[in-house]
C-alpha cells in the first residue's frame, strides 16, 4: 500500500510561518491585513499558508548582490540621482 500525503496536511498555520520566516506572528497577521505576501488560504475561520507560497516569498525577497538586467549587470544599491 502506497501512502500519499493529503494536500491539507501540508498547510502551515501562522505560528509555523512566523517560525520559518523568523518574524513574529503579529508581522504575519499585519502582512495578511495589508494583503502582502505570503497570501493565505482561508478555510472557514482558519488561516493557513501553502509551503509553495512561503518558498515563492523567499525567492522573491532575496536581497544583496547584484541584479541581472538585460545586457549586463546593474547594482541595485547604487544611488543613481547624483
Amino acid at each position: 500500500m502506497i501512502l500519499t500525503s493529503h494536500p491539507l496536511q501540508e498547510l502551515l498555520n501562522e505560528n509555523d510561518v512566523a517560525r520559518i520566516l523568523k518574524v513574529s506572528v503579529a508581522t504575519i497577521r499585519r502582512r495578511r491585513l495589508l494583503r502582502q505576501a505570503p497570501h493565505p488560504v482561508k478555510i472557514g475561520a482558519s488561516v493557513r499558508y501553502t509551503p509553495e507560497s512561503i518558498a515563492r516569498l523567499l525567492a522573491e525577497s532575496q536581497t544583496g548582490g547584484e541584479k541581472q538586467v538585460q545586457g549586463g549587470l546593474a547594482n541595485s544599491s547604487v544611488d543613481q540621482r547624483r
